[in-house]
């Protein structure tokens, strides 16, 4: 079993340096028991503080890892240890992993009557399948009375009335758990899951029924979101989730000009009642596919890039991009293509034309046409995938220096890219293109390796950057670099401004202070243990203490044990109604 695209640096890249080592531990504690694959799917079991394993699923497809999900409580930057420990036995272990049938393998192997068991013990299990059951069956099983067209067009086959039902409970919950003072967000996940089911259907060339159930939300949420309002609830986020997917329902559904009429009244009803924008809907519906300048777009004859946008509306762009999905949808990629560039969709343009294998075609119009680094990075990919590699590093290369939003992530694949093409010096420029966006320990040592004879003049560079980089998310990155290279000054320093949260970080840089300035560290964890004491915060006595500890190891370490222990006496003298404090003080290594 493998991964496309993975690698030990994938995991590197994706963790920060304590999680990596700890879930390392935990992989070589053998805490991983179980990985399953099921198609494109990993599920790990992995021990851990808890009583029952912690469980890590892990998505990927042709192209690489799509999402990883573990249900351990860690908030922190990147991965946890258990995604790590469930990562490194995929990569080093592969032939331990289970390899089991998918979900619809395994519904394919029964027949009607034990699937019908089989839900039905599912949900005397977890009740509250049982909704899910009701929802998906109302949506597509149910029928309605077909409208009397004298041109019958729409065939609806899914009735509208439970899903306005489904989302009057989804208010009516929301509003009773606002009412008592919950602040958890019921409304948004359960409607975009609604809505999901029209965008679904449209996928699959089905306009006419999304517009039912579209009509449905929208008349639903329009007749009874005052509820919510009241709590200030606001609409935004539906509605712009409601008007993408009206757009491309109506885009692919086919109606009479009657029917045209009705849905344009119900829009301009709604929005009006709800306060909402259905703009871009509007202009989709009054456009079609027969918009003259759209024609002229699909016959070639406009070579301004840019053109749809100059002689369209403010909502242009948007509607390009569903068109494109549309198009890309029935296959019509010539079409595809005008549309892009002359809606100036660069990163559209350029990919379509190489996952066409139009390589040549794409890198003769990269010059003109990719204006971001997201571009740069989206066409690289394709290039990769297309087997280009020397093409997709320059591209890549090219890309650093655009203005965009993911230069860190493209400057560590273009480096893994780089060094499996030999090239060091492409990739010692992209490390230290992501060293100066984000500094790293890992990177630090990986361009120490790249550099080679070099190493002495990089090294300068990188320690002016991280000294001139301001922010408490580079601290770790900076005391593993400062510890490595023995620059105490530089970490004392650097943590003297660190408060409670970054104890640990300041528990080490104590450790490595100890012989070489014990006086900042018997001053330093002073103050910090007399400001808990003082206090008389006694959950935190205990922290009280170890700074404590750091204090005596340095007085003990620079010769001083008799000012350890007037120190301690006076602090026992002055602390000594503080029971749990005192019963602390008698441990062995405070004496």
């Amino acid at each position: 079993m493998s991964i496309p695209n993975f690698s030990e640096f994938t995991i590197r890249r994706n963790t920060n340096s304590k999680s990596f080592q700890r879930g390392e531990s935990y992989y070589e504690a053998d805490a991983v028991i179980t990985v399953v694959q099921r198609g494109n799917v990993l599920q790990a079991k992995v021990e851990g503080s808890e009583a029952t394993p912690y469980r890590v699923n892990i998505n990927f497809d042709s192209t690489g890892l799509t999402s990883v999900h573990c249900t351990c409580a860690y908030d922190f930057e990147g991965w946890c240890k258990h995604i790590v420990a469930t990562m490194l036995v995929c990569l080093r272990q592969p032939e331990t992993i289970a390899e089991r049938p998918t979900l619809e393998q395994l519904l394919d192997r029964l027949n009607h009557l034990q699937t019908q068991r089989l839900v039905q013990d599912l949900v005397a299990q977890y009740p509250k399948l049982v909704d899910a059951v009701d929802r998906y069956v109302s949506l597509n099983t149910e029928t309605v009375s077909k409208k009397i067209l004298t041109q019958p067009i729409r065939l609806i086959t899914v009735n509208p009335k439970p899903v306005q039902e489904r989302v009057r409970k989804i208010l009516q919950d929301a509003e009773r758990s606002l009412e008592y003072g919950e602040e958890e967000d019921l409304i948004t996940e359960e409607l975009l899951s609604l809505i999901q089911t029209a965008v679904d259907l449209s996928e699959r060339k089905d306009g006419n029924n999304a517009i039912a159930i579209l009509e449905a939300i929208t008349s639903a949420c329009v007749e009874n979101w005052h509820g919510v309002a009241e709590y200030g609830i606001d609409n935004d986020e539906i509605v712009w989730e409601l008007n993408d997917a009206w757009c491309e329902a109506i885009l692919t559904a086919e109606f009479t000009a009657a029917e045209k009429v009705d849905i344009q009244v119900n829009l301009e009803a709604w929005q009006d009642e709800w306060n909402a924008d259905f703009g871009l809907v509007l202009e989709a519906l009054h456009q079609g596919w027969d918009y003259p300048p759209l024609l002229q777009i699909f016959q070639g004859k406009t070579n301004q890039r840019g053109a749809w946008s100059e002689i369209a509306t403010d909502n242009a762009e948007s509607l390009a991009l569903i068109r494109l999905k549309i198009l890309e949808r029935e296959e019509r990629y010539q079409d595809y293509l005008y549309l892009a560039a002359a809606a100036g969709l660069n990163q559209q343009y350029l990919t379509m034309l190489a996952r066409l294998g139009r390589v040549e075609a794409a890198l003769e119009a990269a010059p003109t046409h990719m204006d971001t680094v997201e571009t740069a990075f989206a066409l690289a990919k394709i290039l990769t995938e297309q087997g280009s590699l020397p093409q997709a590093l320059d591209i890549a290369q090219t890309g650093l220096n655009l203005p965009g939003n993911c230069q860190y992530q493209l400057g560590i694949w273009m480096s893994d890219l780089a060094e499996a093409l030999e090239n060091r010096e492409s990739a010692l420029l992209a490390r230290k293109t992501t060293f100066q966006i984000k500094p790293s320990f890992f990177d630090y040592q990986k361009i120490a390796d790249l550099a080679g004879e070099d190493w002495a003049n990089v090294k300068t560079e990188l320690l002016t950057i991280i000294r001139s980089s301001g922010g408490w998310e580079t601290a770790s990155a900076k005391i593993d670099i400062y510890l490595f290279e023995g620059l105490i000054d530089d970490a004392i320093a650097l943590v003297s401004q660190l408060g409670s949260y970054h104890v640990e970080l300041v528990h080490r840089v104590m450790n490595a202070a100890i012989t070489h300035n014990p006086d900042w560290v018997i001053s330093n964890a002073c103050h910090r243990a007399e400001s808990i004491m003082n206090a008389g915060k006694a959950e935190y006595y205990s922290d009280a203490v170890e700074w404590l500890k750091k204090a005596r190891a340095a007085y003990i370490n620079s010769g001083r044990q008799a000012e350890w222990s007037s120190y301690r006496t006076i602090l026992m003298q002055t602390h000594a109604r503080k029971r749990k404090l005192m019963g602390m003080f008698t441990q062995r290594d405070m004496s």
